[in-house]
Order: C-alpha cells, then sequence, then structure tokens
C-alpha cells in the first residue's frame, strides 16, 4: 500500500495563502502532519499559481526537504515545472503525477521518467477525452501500456489510475472504477495503481462516509495506491483495518500499532 499525502496543494485556501505570504512554517507543519500520520510520498502541487509556478514548484520542494525525508510526488501539467520538481528531490525514488496517452503530454513527460528513475501515474485518457466506461479505460491503457514499456519503464514503476469520478454527476462512476480495477488486475497483474480517491463523493453531503466505505470496496479488489488526506483518523483507521482483514499486515501488527496510538477510539464512541 503507497498513501500519497494530497493536503501540500494551492488549490486549498490556506496553502495557498501560505504560498503568497512566505510562510514557510506553515507548510512544514503540514509535511511533518502528513508523514506522521502515515504519508509515505507528499503529493506537491502548485497548479494554482499559473505565472510563477515553477519558482513555487521550487520553494515548496526545498521547504518540504528541509523537515521530512520522504519521496515526493510532483505534480503539474506543465512539464518543465515537472523537471524544476524533479531536479530537487532528495529522498528516495520520485514519483510524477502524471502521464496520459495523449501524444504530446506522453512526448514531454516520458523523458522525465527515464532521466529521473520516476514511478509514474498513468491516466487512462488520451486525445478523445475521458472515457465513461471501464472498457473505455481499458481500450487506452492497452496502448499506453505498450508505450511505456517501450519507453523503458518497468511494470512495478507504473501507477495506473482508474480515473475517479463524481457519482454526483454520473451515478455508475463508482461501478465503472471497480469494474476497470478487476480489468486491470487481469490483463496488468504487475502494476500498481494510484488515485484520487475523494472525487468520488464530490458535491455530495458525508464525503467521509462516501470515501471510506470506496477505500474498502477499492482494496478489496486490489487497488494499492492512494492520494488522500492521512491527517483523518477514520480514513487511516479504515485502511489498517481492511488490510488486517485482507491478510496483507503480517500478525495484525500495523492494526495494533494503530489501536495502541488511540485510533479507534474517537470511531468506537461515535
Amino acid at each position: 500500500m503507497l498513501i500519497v499525502g494530497e493536503l501540500i496543494n494551492t488549490s486549498r485556501k490556506a496553502i495557498s495563502e501560505s504560498v503568497d505570504n512566505g510562510d514557510a512554517q506553515y507548510i512544514k507543519k503540514i509535511a511533518i502532519e502528513q508523514v506522521e500520520a502515515g504519508a509515505d510520498y507528499l503529493d506537491v502541487n502548485c497548479g494554482t499559481k499559473v505565472f510563477r509556478e515553477k519558482e513555487t514548484m521550487e520553494w515548496l520542494i526545498n521547504t518540504i526537504q528541509e523537515v521530512v525525508q520522504v519521496p515526493l510526488c510532483i505534480d503539474s501539467p506543465n512539464s518543465e515545472v515537472l523537471e524544476a520538481g524533479l531536479a530537487l528531490c532528495k529522498y528516495g525514488q520520485p514519483m510524477i503525477n502524471s502521464i496520459t496517452d495523449e501524444k504530446e503530454r506522453f512526448q514531454k513527460v516520458i523523458p522525465l521518467v527515464s532521466k529521473y528513475k520516476a514511478k509514474i501515474i498513468a491516466l487512462c485518457m488520451d486525445d478523445t477525452g475521458i472515457p465513461e466506461t471501464a472498457d473505455g479505460r481499458m481500450r487506452i491503457l492497452k496502448s499506453l501500456y505498450v508505450n511505456l514499456q517501450a519507453s523503458g519503464v518497468p511494470d512495478y514503476d507504473m501507477y495506473v489510475d482508474p480515473l475517479v469520478m463524481p457519482i454526483s454527476s454520473v451515478e455508475t462512476a463508482g461501478m465503472e472504477v471497480l469494474d476497470t480495477i478487476k480489468a486491470i488486475k487481469t490483463e496488468y497483474p504487475n502494476v500498481h495503481f494510484m488515485c484520487g480517491l475523494s472525487n468520488v463523493s464530490y458535491g455530495l453531503p458525508n464525503r467521509k462516509t462516501l470515501n471510506r466505505l470506496f477505500v474498502v470496496q477499492t482494496m478489496t479488489l486490489g487497488m494499492d495506491g492512494y492520494i488522500l488526506n492521512p491527517t483523518d483518523r477514520g480514513m487511516m483507521g479504515t485502511i489498517f483495518a481492511t488490510q488486517a482483514l485482507m491478510g496483507q499486515d503480517s500478525y495484525c501488527m500495523r492494526y495494533l500499532s494503530a489501536h495502541r496510538t488511540g485510533l479507534y477510539e474517537e470511531q468506537q464512541k461515535s
């Protein structure tokens, strides 16, 4: 299981204001909290700072690496920003968020995957847009997988995103993701997964409940990577419990450790 902390993103008001004010202490605080809560990677996204994205990315990465030593997931639609961020990564194997089978995007990002030996999040979309069905996503993945392999990317560095969409917009969106995961596990058993899980509940009340139930559904089908808020204690508790129930937690050690830290106390009271 790979947990990528999602909170250092300038689309979030508090992060945006901290960047504008040069408040490094707040950024450091959020980085530390995510790692202490269980994040394996930290996503770094400053895409809303369109006219100074490169400089902001560099500042964020340098600031984060002053206080934590985990690998980073560099998140940008701009290949120049991706390169600027990757060049500064000090710890572990970096991750790129993301690549698609869109011809221009692929050609710009794939050299960075090779140069920095990065893990890569692969989105099941191409120049025709975002497919709504599992069949459409698998059609695109077939081409994308061949192109990634031809470029020297091993299966274990591919993190396929099955494209989580809001069920508030498309009522079958959740089922299409589940069907996509099952198909990927059958046809490409050695690749990994990654997704922005909370997209599923966008626009709906009680989002945490929907998100926690969806993480269980996807994990049971083989999902092994998520971009999420690791400081959501209920979510992390759900993940640890599901791993234990699925036999993915040797002697239930992670589950017992989470129990000892009081992770489940609030849930038991409610």
